[in-house]
């Protein structure tokens, strides 16, 4: 439980059904290949989790060192590195909500909190809330506002704009877009930029899937 996935709970089998029902970008196709003997290749160097993948797979070094050791492509791990590292992406920066005021960015700096990560388990329940309320003077509306999009910064390749955008669309909850239909999901989503040009970037349904299959690894802790 927390903010990111814990790692350790996916083991390298389950790791290959995910990667066999996971529609993975042009960049990570060479994952496709011979799954279940890669994998299995893993396994027999005595990693069993993915936490203890991405220690083997550290550094540009120790990528060397488990390729020339298992006989695995370098850019075969290069890659495997680059998405296992996906599920613990960058945390969102309070400040660069559009929604939140640069007089709670400030006071939330003041207290150490500078991104989504730090702020986390201080509202995860309206009792920290109601609490984080009294200790920083922050109403409780806007804490739960930021509860909300705390918890969809979770979500793999959702940044500032993008967790503003599914807030605004009712999709204010890693679990409401885990429960999502993607293509109303990518609906939803267009229609509000078409009314509001929040963002300029292409978003398409599949887009819109792999984001949904993201916040279903999540667990969901945030108490509305």
């Amino acid at each position: 439980m927390g903010y990111y996935i814990d790692l350790k709970s996916i083991s390298i089998d389950r790791y290959k059904e995910i990667l066999k029902t996971t529609e993975l970008i042009p960049s990570w196709k060479v994952l496709e290949e011979d799954i279940d003997k890669n994998l299995d290749i893993i396994k027999k160097h005595k990693i069993s989790n993915l936490d203890e993948l991405l220690t083997t797979l550290k550094d540009k070094t120790k990528i060397q060192e488990f390729s020339d050791q298992s006989g695995l492509p370098l850019k075969y791990l290069e890659v495997l590195k680059r998405v296992v590292s996906g599920y613990r992406q960058k945390p969102n920066r309070i400040k660069d909500f559009s929604c939140v005021s640069d007089d709670i960015a400030q006071t939330l700096e003041k207290s150490g909190i500078k991104n989504t990560l730090k702020l986390y388990d201080l509202i995860l329940t309206p009792e920290k809330r109601i609490d984080f309320s009294k200790k920083t003077g922050i109403k409780q509306d806007e804490l739960l506002k930021l509860a909300k999009l705390t918890d969809l910064s979770r979500i793999r390749w959702v940044n500032h704009t993008f967790a503003y955008v599914l807030f605004e669309s009712g999709y204010d909850t890693t679990e409401k877009v885990a429960k999502a239909d993607y293509k109303e999901l990518y609906t939803t989503v267009k229609q509000l930029n078409e009314e509001r040009k929040i963002y300029n970037a292409h978003i398409g349904e599949r887009d819109m899937k792999m984001v949904i299959e993201s916040a279903q690894g999540l667990e969901q802790e945030i108490v509305i």
